[in-house]
């Protein structure tokens, strides 16, 4: 039998998630926190589970946690969900605003890189470049293309760090300002570079690489170290390795 709190909840819940993102379990309830995310609606299946969970991984967050959740039976949050997480946790945010994205990808002078993703097609992939981003300090993440970084299963694969960087999706010609270094094969082995602070840092997929016209534009083509006869790396692993060699020794 369902509670007036819950049932309010999966009202609530219902008229809130068109205009929000799913964060779907405990990590991107917590990343979304601990990053300002503005949370509208949290439930869960076990809310004392929940609860100790954010004791043992999140303390700092234990009592917004607490407050935020309602529990709801188990075949509602099936309901309410394309899949329930293992953590049987989900919740609802607004999206980070695109003004204030877009103002962080054009300040001058950059601290760090912006990650390019040239024409994307992986979701998953696309939200685990958006987690190296924001765990290397990255100024951002743009797509250009047709899919949304912000679609729900790149923000699931992100585990809700889309909201510790700034994530958007631009058209080819309105990239935010600096040099553009461009993966490819043929370039100069990243090795013997230094990437400037204010780069763009531009990934191609790994079945076509880097587009004809952004190649032409780059500052610099870059290769990664490969080992001959193999094709590619994965594209969050060839993120990871640039980012790792910008960053440099600690």
């Amino acid at each position: 039998m369902i509670d007036d709190e819950s049932a309010r909840a999966v009202r609530h819940w219902r008229a809130t998630a068109p205009d929000t993102v799913l964060l779907d379990g405990f990590h991107a309830l917590k990343h979304a926190l601990r990053f300002g995310a503005e949370v509208r609606a949290a439930v869960t299946s076990d809310k004392a589970a929940a609860v100790e969970l954010a004791e043992d991984l999140a303390d700092d967050l234990t009592e917004v946690i607490a407050d935020l959740l309602v529990e709801v039976e188990a075949g509602t949050l099936r309901d309410l969900v394309p899949r329930v997480h293992p953590t049987r946790i989900a919740a609802l945010a607004v999206r980070r605003g695109r003004r204030a994205n877009l103002d962080e990808l054009s300040r001058r002078p950059r601290r760090a890189p912006v990650v390019v993703l040239d024409n994307p097609r992986n979701l998953g992939n696309v939200g685990a470049v958006v987690r190296l981003a924001a765990g290397f300090g990255a100024t951002g993440v743009v797509t250009t293309g047709d899919i949304d970084p912000w679609h729900p299963n790149a923000v699931r694969s992100g585990a809700g760090l889309h909201f510790a960087t700034a994530v958007e999706r631009l058209p080819d010609d309105a990239l935010p300002e600096g040099p553009l270094y461009a993966l490819d094969p043929e370039g100069a082995d990243i090795r013997s570079l230094t990437i400037p602070d204010d780069a763009l840092l531009a990934f191609g997929s790994e079945r076509h690489g880097i587009s004809p016209e952004l190649r032409k534009r780059a500052t610099r083509l870059v290769a990664l170290p490969m080992r001959p006869q193999v094709s590619s790396y994965n594209l969050a692993t060839s993120v990871a390795m640039a980012l790792f060699h910008w960053g440099g020794p600690a």
